[in-house]
C-alpha cells in the first residue's frame, strides 16, 4: 500500500532519493516492495523558446540507484514520438549517473536540454499528442526477443528478479532451463523489451565466484523480430525446465519458432 510523501510533494523538505529540495515535485508515492514512483510536473524551454509543460514519471526500483529508473514522459504539447525520444535521452543520461541519486539531476538536465532534443531531426514527425502513460511507444505491434545467459549462480534470486521485471514491464514469454542452457524469450512492447535489457545489463542480478553481487556481463541477444501471424502469443511469463533438447525444441515448434530454434538455439549445444 502506498504512502504519500507530502512534505516532499509540497517542496517543504529534501527528497530522500536526491537529497535536494525539489520545488517541481507534485506527487511522490513510495511502495515498500515495488520501489518508489515519482510524478513530477515541470516546464522546459522547447523549440522557438516555447515554455513546454512536462509530466515526468520515475519508477525507482528497490535497488535504485544501482540500476536505472523506469521513465515515462507525457506532455500535451509534444507528439508521441517526441515524448519517446525525450524518454530515451533521459535514460541515456541516467546511464552516466548510475550508483548516484539521479532524479533531481535528470529533471535539471531535461529543463536545460529539451530545446536541443526537439531541434534534432529524429524528434520531428507525427501529430498525435502524447497524453497518457500508455502512449510511450513509436513502434506498433508486438515484438519478441530471445536472450541467452551463460550461467546463474544465485539462481533463486535471479529468477525472482527476472519474473518481477517481466511483470513490471508487462512482458510475457518463458525463462527456459535445459541442462546448462539458459534462455529468456520475451514478448511485448518493443520499448519495454529495451528497458528490460537495460535492467538486465545494469543491475546487480547475480553473484561472482566469491559470492559478491555483480552485474550480468555474459548475456547475448540471439534474435529480435516483430511477432508474425504464425507465432504464438504468450499470455503470461513462465519459468520452465526441460529434461531434453527434444522437449525444448517442441516448446519452440509449438510457438511457431521452429526455424529460429534451428538457426540460433541448436548451435548452443554443439
Amino acid at each position: 500500500m502506498g504512502i504519500w510523501l507530502s512534505q516532499v510533494a509540497r517542496g517543504q523538505g529534501p527528497c530522500p532519493f536526491c537529497n535536494q529540495n525539489s520545488r517541481n515535485l507534485r506527487q511522490c508515492q513510495a511502495r515498500e516492495t515495488d520501489g518508489t514512483v515519482f510524478r513530477i510536473l515541470t516546464r522546459a524551454e522547447g523549440f522557438m523558446d516555447a515554455d513546454i509543460p512536462l509530466q515526468l514519471v520515475f519508477h525507482l526500483p528497490v535497488n535504485y540507484p544501482s540500476c536505472l529508473p523506469g521513465i515515462v514522459v507525457n506532455s500535451e504539447h509534444l507528439t508521441r514520438a517526441e515524448c519517446e525520444i525525450v524518454k530515451e535521452k533521459l535514460l541515456e543520461q541516467a546511464e552516466t549517473l548510475l550508483s548516484e541519486p539521479m532524479v533531481h539531476e535528470l529533471v535539471l538536465w531535461i529543463q536545460q536540454n529539451l530545446r536541443h532534443i526537439l531541434k534534432r531531426p529524429e524528434a520531428g514527425g507525427g501529430s498525435e499528442k502524447c497524453t497518457s502513460a500508455a502512449s510511450t511507444t513509436v513502434d506498433d505491434g508486438l515484438w519478441m526477443t530471445l536472450l541467452h545467459l551463460d550461467h546463474m549462480r544465485a539462481k533463486t534470486k535471479y529468477v525472482r528478479t527476472v519474473e518481477k521485471w517481466a511483470s513490471d514491464l508487462r512482458l510475457t514469454g518463458r525463462l527456459m532451463f535445459m541442462g546448462k542452457i539458459i534462455l529468456i524469450l520475451l514478448q511485448g512492447d518493443r520499448n519495454n523489451i529495451k528497458e528490460y535489457l537495460i535492467l538486465q545489463k545494469t543491475c546487480k542480478v547475480d553473484v561472482d565466484s566469491s559470492g559478491k553481487k555483480c552485474k550480468e556481463k555474459m548475456i547475448s541477444v540471439l534474435f529480435e523480430t516483430k511477432v508474425q501471424t504464425e507465432h504464438k502469443r504468450f499470455l503470461a511469463f513462465e519459468v520452465k525446465e526441460y529434461s531434453s533438447l527434444d522437449e525444448l525444441q517442441k516448446e519452440f515448434e509449438t510457438a511457431g519458432l521452429k526455424k529460429l530454434f534451428s538457426e540460433f538455439v541448436l548451435r548452443l549445444v554443439k
